[in-house]
């Protein structure tokens, strides 16, 4: 329900406006004179989302009440309605700054179209706003987001920094699970201790084993020090090991003695050290699935997952990608010495539009992007990435009361598809089957509808 403001000399026209407009469950507040109407928004302290105005009234009319109604509410949209409608009077009424004109006699859908535009139009500049005064504000942890699924991220951590419990924070990748394990470590007992990461794919399996555990003088060529692993480094704080889904099976087996030893061997040493170091993992991989197709330990999974936190994808964290936005975008200002402090009402749309498949590490990018090019203290749509500018919804809209929404079979099983593969992560594999095609039928399709397909 919206607070709309009718303004029109004549009553009728007034009482017609404010039954359409009930109707469809809005708030009305009539007057018959602009300069009254005026007044009433004064004393309404920004309590109205749109104002629909007659142009011809005696005194003030239409265009004089838009412009004062600009300049003292920037953001309080004006809907004019006329009679006597002409490009010049069209033209007039832009300059005001009015959001739509129509003229009479007009038909009842499009000016609730053209209301309904509106006040999606106030409510997505007020969100703006309150997510710019919101970003300088961050959670507990360092990390911000205002969503549901983030405020169950937040809770859990809470829960679990203050105990000594193993760890396992999942997600896709560039969700942000660094900074849930980082999370972990800065609020727990061990804040004082050091945070020791390794990313368990970057290496191979020998040299993965020496980072971890250590090895002794001569272990192997080049070893001409003795050197203590990563679990001794972290010695009192944290290790975390991350996509630890990419370890070697037999990495796995001497990570799992370790654990339930608390000693490592270094490699070619005769005796083994102890270590205290509480042990975050992560990985953006389904481990269950792998212990299925035998390539990581059932024994390890369970050991390494004694509390379990999930980092939901940005996708599925609503207006947590304006806030996140926001404060990308006042960082990369002041670290490229542009004069950029806003994003404008379009962009904010694109930035929630798109799906985001590379997480906040994409939104990040795009934004560091989009300020290096900005020409204007607000960024622009032309500012975006291609790929975020021209991003057309997967989502497949079945339904829909304007017939200009509505597209054809074909595109309908483009959308689809393109739905499907995000969905599973890219696998065309999973996706051909979730489609009930064979693979060659799904090349065939992705290729007709050019589907490109990133993994």
């Amino acid at each position: 329900m919206a607070r709309l403001l009718v303004v029109d000399d004549d009553p009728d026209m007034c009482a017609e406006l404010s039954r359409l407009f009930s109707r469809r469950g809005h708030q009305v507040v009539t007057s018959q004179a602009a300069d009254l109407a005026f007044d009433l928004l004064k004393e309404a302290e920004d309590d109205f989302d749109l104002v629909v105005t007659d142009l011809n009234m005696r005194g003030m009319n239409g265009i004089e009440l838009c412009d004062r109604v600009v300049q003292n509410w920037r953001d309080l949209p004006v809907i004019i309605v006329t009679a006597f409608g002409s490009m010049e009077t069209a033209v007039a009424t832009m300059r005001a700054g009015a959001f739509d004109f129509l003229t009479k006699p007009f038909h009842t859908e499009a000016l609730m179209v053209s209301v309904e535009r509106a006040l999606r139009h106030r409510a997505l500049t007020e969100e703006v706003k309150r997510l710019r005064r919101e970003s300088a504000r961050t959670s507990t942890f360092g990390m911000i987001g205002e969503s549901a699924p983030m405020q169950r991220v937040f809770e859990l951590v809470e829960r679990v920094a203050e105990t000594d419990v193993t760890v396992l924070v999942t997600g896709e990748s560039g969700a942000g699970k660094e900074l849930v394990a980082r999370a972990i470590h800065g609020h727990g007992r061990r804040a004082q201790g050091p945070m020791v990461a390794i990313n368990c794919a970057a290496m191979p399996e020998n040299l993965l084993e020496s980072e971890l555990f250590g090895h002794a003088k001569g272990a192997f060529t080049d070893a001409r020090t003795a050197r203590k692993g990563l679990f001794v480094e972290a010695e009192g704080g944290t290790l975390f090991l991350d996509e630890v889904g990419e370890m070697p099976l037999a990495m796995q087996a001497k990570l799992l003695r370790a654990l339930e030893t608390r000693h490592v061997r270094p490699v070619g040493a005769a005796t083994e050290v102890a270590f205290d170091a509480r042990l975050v993992t992560a990985t953006n991989r389904d481990l269950e699935t792998r212990i299925a197709e035998k390539t990581f330990r059932e024994d390890l999974y369970y050991r390494i997952n004694v509390v379990h936190v999930e980092v939901p994808p940005l996708r599925s964290r609503g207006n947590d990608v304006l806030l996140l936005a926001q404060a990308f975008l006042e960082r990369f200002a002041a670290r490229h010495g542009k004069k950029v402090a806003s994003y404008s009402k379009a962009v904010a749309e694109k930035l929630l539009a798109y799906a985001w498949p590379g997480n906040v590490r994409e939104l990040s990018n795009t934004i560091e992007r989009a300020v290096a090019l900005a020409r204007f203290e607000e960024l622009q749509v032309e500012d975006l990435a291609p790929r975020v500018r021209d991003y057309r919804s997967s989502h497949v809209l079945v339904a829909a009361d304007d017939p200009s929404e509505l597209v054809t079979m074909e595109e309908v099983e483009a959308r689809y598809i393109r739905r499907v593969l995000e969905s599973v992560g890219g696998s065309k594999s999973d996706a051909a089957r979730v489609l009930g095609f064979d693979r060659s039928t799904l090349y065939r399709k992705l290729e007709r509808y050019r589907i490109v397909v990133d993994v």
